[in-house]
């Protein structure tokens, strides 16, 4: 009797996930500087990959602290 091969379940592939939405950020003389010397400094080569990595975190740090809790800060004191 010969033994049937296994194989391995198929890899699901998760959708993919298009930037195809654009946000224009200004930013003035000494702004545009400092952030420039910052990428320099410690190496940043995709800016936006850099931009969007900052803001996302700054987000969802911010939605976590403001997260609705069962009860107010005074009342678990």
């Amino acid at each position: 009797m010969k033994k049937k091969k296994t194989t391995a379940a198929p890899l699901v592939k998760p959708p993919k996930m298009n930037r195809d939405n654009k946000i224009t950020l200004s930013l003035n003389d000494k702004e545009i500087r400092v952030f420039q010397q910052f990428c320099q400094k410690y190496k940043i080569e995709n800016r936006s990959r850099f931009l969007r990595e900052t803001i996302m975190s700054a987000i969802l740090k911010r939605f976590d602290e403001d997260y609705p809790t069962l009860f107010n800060e005074n009342e678990m004191r």
